[in-house]
């Protein structure tokens, strides 16, 4: 174990202490935003009327062709929103400061651009399963882009990694958090937590496509709406610092150390270091993981789902991780000396007291459980690439005794490793984006072009 754990620790150290992964997600959103002319504002209108002309709690039902463009950014949401949301605004906070958020910002901008990109070419090269089931993703686009031995490694190394890192690992540190908030509020045994979830949890997974479809087209809006509401409220409770908070990110981002009573030791380049790093590893942008939800969408040009997913960046980081940061800051706890779940939850308590550990509770319910749904999906989806259907419910199987072990057990080896395989599964997606690069260009320039042709299944 100490072998293990050192090794782990090594490779993040290379992948998050020397920013590798900084600059190249966000060297690759940016490289995108000029290449496609800064998409993510010339169509960010689009995306969301587009996203609004399909929203609907009972749409279409999802089947082996796919679901609907709605569906598929439900269910990318569904992952993206977890409980990074809370804890992962509350910890860049505490770790570098409010100028933090700022970074954050910045991060999201770009990686709008990097996500729109991955729907492009999830949607191009697409293909389809021994059932006739929809099914795309990096596995499939890296492929495309290399060809032979090295196309099968990058997309094997990839498949594997995304589900250690977010269909085992990661899916125990959502149920992990799911636990521990009910602990916390109810007194409630995290074993038994875990059981129920994982019941319910099953109850989806072997539904299949149609039912991931039909629960995250729900939850989603319920989810988002119920946290909107609750942030809301605590804002207009602390009205009179709501502007005080809005300065002090601006403030504290070049100069953090001017901020009276700010945190020892944060400096411009900690603050942008936890900024865009719980940004980007928050919206996904640049993964590899919602990329499988958008493939699925059945719309008749890759265009058409691409400005869709990046209403799912928008609506994670500038509407949901901010309305977290803005409570955090405005309550004045942000340099309490708390972190993660801990601060975000003195900070909801400082306006609604006791119901404040209630309220996060309900959230990082819906918040993780529908990150499990979407990453147990994603998994799959490799699953399938590399085995075929025959281990799809050895898989589904595996993830529910995840879920209950996770839900007991909080280890640090557990989520360093996957830390450690989000890092490693994001390096073959940016390789293959990066190659695939004239491919979205060219889709973008015939959509723009007005003859929007369709692509070819």
């Amino acid at each position: 174990m100490d072998t293990i754990s050192a090794i782990v620790a090594n490779v993040n150290g290379v992948l998050w202490d020397k920013n590798i992964l900084l600059f190249a997600l966000c060297g690759t959103g940016v490289f995108f935003t000029f290449r496609l002319k800064f998409v993510q504002i010339t169509h960010f209108g689009e995306g969301f009327r587009r996203m609004f002309a399909g929203l609907s709690l009972n749409g279409a039902k999802a089947d082996k062709e796919g679901m609907s463009s709605f569906q598929a950014l439900a269910t990318a949401i569904a992952a993206q929103v977890g409980t990074g949301n809370i804890a992962g605004a509350a910890s860049a906070i505490a770790s570098g400061g409010p100028g933090a958020i700022f970074w954050m910002w910045v991060s999201a901008f770009f990686g709008m651009s990097t996500i729109y990109a991955e729907a492009t070419v999830a949607q191009k090269y697409k293909t389809t399963d021994e059932k006739g089931v929809t099914v795309g993703g990096p596995a499939f686009y890296i492929r495309a882009a290399f060809k032979g031995k090295v196309g099968a490694f990058l997309s094997g190394f990839f498949s594997i990694a995304i589900i250690l890192a977010l269909g085992l690992m990661g899916n125990m540190v959502q149920s992990n958090s799911i636990g521990t908030a009910f602990k916390t509020a109810f007194g409630v045994s995290p074993v038994v937590v875990g059981v129920v979830i994982a019941a319910v949890a099953f109850f989806i997974f072997v539904g299949g496509i149609s039912r991931i479809a039909s629960v995250t087209e729900k939850v989603v809006p319920i989810m988002a709406g119920l946290y909107i509401i609750g942030c809301v409220v605590v804002l207009c409770i602390n009205h009179s610092t709501f502007m005080e908070a809005f300065r002090l990110i601006f403030v504290s981002a070049f100069a953090p150390q001017s901020i009276a009573g700010g945190i020892i030791g944060v400096t411009v380049q900690k603050a942008m270091r936890y900024g865009v790093a719980r940004g980007l590893f928050s919206n996904e942008a640049g993964m590899g993981s919602t990329p499988h939800a958008h493939a699925v969408a059945k719309v008749n040009h890759p265009h058409e789902q691409g400005v869709v997913a990046m209403i799912g960046v928008f609506i994670d980081t500038f509407i949901i991780l901010t309305l977290t940061a803005l409570v955090i800051i405005s309550s004045g706890m942000w340099d309490s000396g708390l972190t993660s779940i801990e601060l975000a939850q003195a900070s909801f308590n400082a306006a609604l007291g006791s119901f404040g550990n209630i309220f996060i509770a309900v959230c990082l319910l819906f918040f993780a459980f529908s990150t499990i749904v979407g990453w147990y999906y994603f998994g799959e989806t490799n699953v399938k690439a590399l085995f075929g259907n025959k281990m799809v419910k050895v898989y589904a199987c595996v993830v529910v005794v995840f879920i209950v072990i996770g839900s007991a057990l909080k280890v640090d080896l557990v989520w360093n490793l996957s830390d450690m395989f989000n890092g490693l599964m994001v390096l073959p997606n940016l390789i293959a984006l990066l190659a695939l690069s004239g491919v979205v260009a060219r889709s973008y320039q015939d959509w723009n072009s007005g003859e929007r042709l369709k692509e070819p299944r």
